[in-house]
């Protein structure tokens, strides 16, 4: 275990230096002058050039990039180009809250997802697998904005149920007020649910059709026992990799949802910024997501060695 994580960490190195270069590139070279959005269209060409220099933006874009990159290593993100406020504390309260959101909607989307396969791949062809495999489909096939705003009309403009918008953080903590999390949590739960269903029904069937379950069934073991211990072990193995995938990418910022609902979490926050040029907060955001695709996919790696020992021995863990 202990050679693979060192081993993963020093890839890690690599992936986050070309992914900075990246970032930095693709936003310093992207149109617009962040200076003149934030001064407004009454400051003169002096000014504009004053407030570039008092930046370092009037420097080459090696030197911003040296600058930049030894500032993220010493943990100093900058300010704000619109407000003024220390980058860190932006992405810092924006980050739990979307945190809570990823960690809720996941909870509810694989416990429901894979109780859905299970049932449809236990049941082939059956009514309930039909009717399981048409509301999957259903469920992907609609937008997550438009489920959003439906929800926001029925529950909030009709029957004045749930608020529309905002996250009602409880003040002093990181706590969210959960009827402000419910409608968020089901438009991006609903999706997953149905992605999580219909690949683990497709793993269950491909797993209860080997020869080793047939063995298993053929000694007289309890189907139950057959399921759990056997089946669902070595069915979870390709599932495990679409979870950490969709749980990463929530981390990243469920930005649709939280552009509909107003929900002030880290997809909303790199959306305004990047509509107000504000470069320092979207090139930390981004480097954050990055480094969070990479943690999801160093646990995703490690998980399975857990649930296929051949995985285990092979790495050496």
């Amino acid at each position: 275990m202990r050679r693979f994580l060192v081993r993963s960490l020093l890839q890690l190195i690599p992936t986050l230096f070309i992914a900075s270069i990246l970032i930095f590139a693709i936003i310093v070279l992207s149109p617009g002058d962040p200076v003149a959005m934030k001064l407004g269209t009454e400051a003169t060409q002096e000014q504009i050039q004053a407030e570039r220099t008092r930046l370092g933006l009037d420097k080459p874009i090696v030197v911003r990039y040296v600058v930049w990159l030894s500032d993220m290593l010493h943990f100093n993100l900058g300010y704000s180009l619109t407000n003024g406020q220390p980058v860190a504390d932006q992405i810092g309260n924006a980050f739990p809250k979307t945190l809570q959101l990823a960690v809720i909607s996941m909870i509810i989307a694989v416990f429901l997802g894979f109780l859905l396969g299970i049932l449809s791949a236990l049941r082939p062809n059956s009514i309930l697998d039909m009717a399981i495999t048409s509301l999957s489909s259903l469920a992907l096939a609609i937008p997550n904005f438009w489920l959003g705003l439906m929800m926001i009309l029925v529950f909030s403009v009709r029957l004045k149920w749930l608020p529309p918008s905002g996250t009602g953080e409880i003040e002093g903590t990181y706590i969210l007020n959960f009827k402000y999390l419910l409608m968020p949590v089901i438009s991006i739960a609903v999706p997953q649910i149905a992605v999580f269903a219909r690949y683990m029904r497709s793993a269950m069937l491909d797993v209860l059709s080997t020869d080793y379950i047939r063995a298993a069934r053929a000694k007289g073991l309890f189907e139950s026992r057959v399921i759990s211990h056997h089946a669902l072990r070595n069915a979870m193995i390709p599932v495990v990799t679409i979870v950490g995938i969709q749980f990463g990418r929530l981390l990243a910022g469920a930005v649709i949802t939280e552009a509909v609902f107003a929900y002030s979490g880290i997809g909303r926050l790199i959306l305004v910024s990047i509509m107000n040029r504000d470069y320092p907060v979207v090139q930390s955001s981004l480097m954050l997501v990055v480094l969070i695709f990479i943690i999801t996919n160093l646990l995703v790696d490690m998980s399975y060695g857990f649930l296929d020992p051949r995985v285990r021995v092979a790495r050496g863990y």
